[in-house]
């Protein structure tokens, strides 16, 4: 079916009484105890009991410590706001920055291979207990794949992960890193699992790149946007990885957490030292699926606290000092004002399992208290719902706040908390607020500025795409039929005869009976949340002649639009693309409908200087979101293809060129018997913030015309060209 498109909680509601009376920090109980020997787990800042590490950190005899619990001069907190630097005096290190568990003594062997985290090996000889987080109510908490289970702020529950190894001799020893196998889900013949071993090299590869890459670079924007993407891109390969295991009853696999301590291993990281203010290379508005990925860039280094703070020197004594905050939504915050954050302390216990108390000044709360005195920066990321998980977080960075009141209160349970209000520093650019726009949008509280169609597909798409133009009077782009597919005037006939799948209840990963997956090299290409893995030269989807079920895996494009577009007026540029809900990297956007035309037809069409809507699948592309060691070979596709949108076509043609793109386009073979059925998806690059434009890379091409089809480009990032191909 084709249509045609012509009282801020803040002020006067506390009892200043309550205003808490601060104690010399040499007064309170000391918050890092000595003992020479700790033998068990490092807890996260804000946990309870607390546990401090030895200076060296909880490793085993033989084993190199890492970062922070070995540190040299140049990797020395700082303080660092953007600007200057505080007059704080001298910084101690005494603060841990990484609040993620390492194996006590006696454990060395496999679980420093495994990073401290299960992977779901079932070899001989290793058993592994997981103790799994508990919501305030005492229920279990689902821990999914890209889930992030956090039911407090400030104090979760660690995983308790137990890799011991024997060597059949009653010693802890390193075990032998063979390829697993097992039988396929099909009933067909077994299949090797990549072995540890596999993904060490893996991570090794990576290392190298990104010293290759960056080198000392610190805190550089682009070193922030290629960590991000190379961490999640690996993070998918470990749960396509994950997903050819069998299950272990009672086991939650964590591959962005088991991701994020190899990168911190490796020194795969930025922005390593604490500093007070703005961190270099991160941008306000920029959003997070996981902890780790704040770690990695250096926006909040503990993993699971909410409270990050560093010791600094002030008139000869040292007093702890907040950088930045998570509030996530586990204690009674106040976060519904886009500028105003009413956060709850640390400590106690907000949970029906454990014993009720009152909060305590120490740790993170006096860093709290002592920064409101000092009226230093601190950083506030906010965490909101992720709607495609069940337990899951976004987290958006929302600058620089100071903390202007604290006091206590009784929470709903009775007992005593701290409480601090955080007020957002003026000019800075808006983020939080956004997304507190879009749900009014919505929810129909308040209508969207500049809307001239609310939905310009007509109903062809499941989610309306609004056409909004806030810059000038424009009324919208020239006539054009919307259409959601892609049209073929010919078929093109395969020249090897094809089968579709007989995968009743969907593809499973490891059937070796499913010539899909064969086609595919054996793997199913899509992770179970519906991420493809990484770029690859053709992608081979299920299709027509398939008898696996529209909510199979493997028919990711199929299912029209997953996400609330907009189409919108630029200053510059034209019309453009932008989406009102987030977007993790490797999530399908759209495909790119048209009609299919022949090459050599493309002045009869008019497409070769006066059309702006063609995709040519023939120009040459630089690959993005490959993982390095991968084939860098560019999309693929058996025929020359191209498509004018020109008279109909779908969102896709208004996304614009950029020489820095945050979306890539990706060549799929849907199944349909002896006949070629290839499309062009359109998938994230990164995690993409709401309200930001969608782009790609247009190509290059080569021959006598190639100069006179240059264009200005204007897309105004670091690396950009200064041109584009028409």
């Amino acid at each position: 079916m084709e249509h045609s498109f012509g009282e801020d909680p803040g002020s006067g509601s506390f009892d200043k009484s309550r205003v808490l009376n601060v104690k010399p920090l040499r007064s309170l109980v000391p918050v890092f105890p000595t003992a020479p020997n700790v033998s068990s787990f490092s807890t996260p800042q804000g946990a309870a009991p607390f546990v401090c590490a030895s200076p060296s950190g909880p490793f085993p005899n033989g084993t190199s410590p890492f970062f922070p619990f070995f540190m040299s001069d140049s990797q020395r907190p700082e303080q660092n706001t953007g600007g200057g630097v505080h007059n704080f005096g001298p910084i101690s290190n005494a603060v841990p920055i990484n609040s993620f568990r390492t194996p006590p003594p006696g454990r060395a062997g496999r679980a420093q291979q495994h990073s401290g985290f299960a992977n779901g090996d079932t070899g001989s000889g290793s058993s592994r207990r997981v103790t799994r987080s508990r919501g305030p109510q005492g229920q279990s908490s689902a821990q999914t794949e890209d889930g992030y289970s956090e039911n407090q702020n400030q104090s979760s529950e660690c995983y308790d992960i137990d890799t011991t190894e024997t060597d059949g001799k009653g010693k802890v020893g390193r075990p032998k890193r063979k390829a697993q196998k097992r039988t396929s889900s099909g009933g067909g013949k077994d299949i090797n699992v990549p072995s540890d071993a596999d993904v060490d090299k893996l991570v090794e590869k990576i290392q190298t790149s990104f010293n290759d890459t960056f080198g000392q670079t610190e805190g550089d924007r682009a070193c922030v946007e290629y960590l991000t993407m190379v961490y999640d891109l690996f993070r998918r390969r470990l749960s396509q990885v994950e997903d050819l295991k069998e299950a272990v009853p009672g086991l939650s696999r964590r591959p962005d957490l088991r991701a994020g301590t190899l990168f911190l291993n490796k020194g795969i990281r930025t922005n390593s030292k604490k500093r007070i203010g703005s961190v270099p290379g991160v941008e306000i508005g920029d959003i997070f699926f996981f902890r780790m990925e704040l770690c990695l860039v250096g926006l909040h280094a503990p993993s699971m606290a909410g409270i990050d703070y560093m010791g600094v020197k002030h008139t000869g004594e040292e007093e702890p000092l907040a950088v930045s905050i998570v509030s996530s939504g586990g204690y009674e915050d106040y976060a519904e004002d886009p500028d105003v954050l009413i956060y709850s302390g640390q400590g106690g216990v907000n949970r029906r399992d454990k014993e009720l108390k009152d909060q305590k000044l120490e740790r993170g709360n006096l860093a709290l208290e002592k920064s409101t005195h000092r009226a230093n920066d601190v950083r506030v990321i906010r965490g909101v719902k992720d709607p495609s998980t069940v337990a899951g977080k976004i987290y958006v960075y929302d600058g620089l706040y100071r903390i202007n009141e604290s006091w206590t209160e009784k929470a709903k349970n009775g007992y005593s908390v701290f409480k601090y209000k955080l007020v957002r520093m003026a000019g800075q650019p808006d983020a939080f607020r956004i997304w507190k726009s879009i749900e009014q949008w919505k929810g129909g509280a308040t209508s969207r500025v500049g809307v001239i169609l609310p939905d310009l597909t007509s109903g062809e798409e499941k989610l309306p795409v609004s056409l909004v133009n806030d810059v000038d009077d424009e009324k919208g782009p020239a006539h054009f039929t919307y259409t959601s597919s892609l049209k073929y005037s010919n078929p093109i006939n395969l020249t090897v005869p094809s089968s579709g799948c007989v995968c009743l209840g969907g593809c499973l990963p490891g059937n070796s009976n499913c010539p899909c997956l064969e086609k595919n090299g054996g793997s199913l290409l899509y992770t179970a949340n519906g991420l493809v893995v990484s770029q690859s030269s053709l992608v081979h989807e299920c299709g027509a002649s398939c008898q696996c079920p529209p909510s199979c895996r493997n028919r990711l494009s199929q299912g029209g639009l997953k996400i609330h577009l907009e189409v919108f007026k630029t200053k510059d540029r034209g019309w453009g693309l932008r989406s009102w809900d987030p977007i993790r990297a490797g999530a399908f956007i759209c495909e790119y409908a048209g009609e299919v035309i022949s090459p050599s037809k493309i002045d009869k069409f008019g497409v070769d200087t006066d059309d702006d809507y063609t995709f040519d699948a023939t120009r040459m592309s630089q690959p993005l979101g490959v993982l390095p060691g991968d084939s860098s070979e560019a999309p693929k596709i058996s025929f020359p293809l191209v498509i004018s949108a020109k008279y109909s076509g779908n969102v896709a043609r208004f996304m614009n060129h950029s020489c820095s793109p945050n979306v890539f386009w990706q060549p799929i073979s849907r199944e349909n018997k002896n006949e070629s059925d290839i499309h062009i998806a359109f998938f994230a690059v990164r995690h993409i913030p709401p309200m930001t434009e969608l782009t790609y890379d247009y190509g290059t091409i080569s021959g006598d015309d190639a100069d006179q089809r240059k264009k200005k480009c204007l897309c105004g990032t670091s690396k950009c060209k200064g041109y584009f191909y028409q």
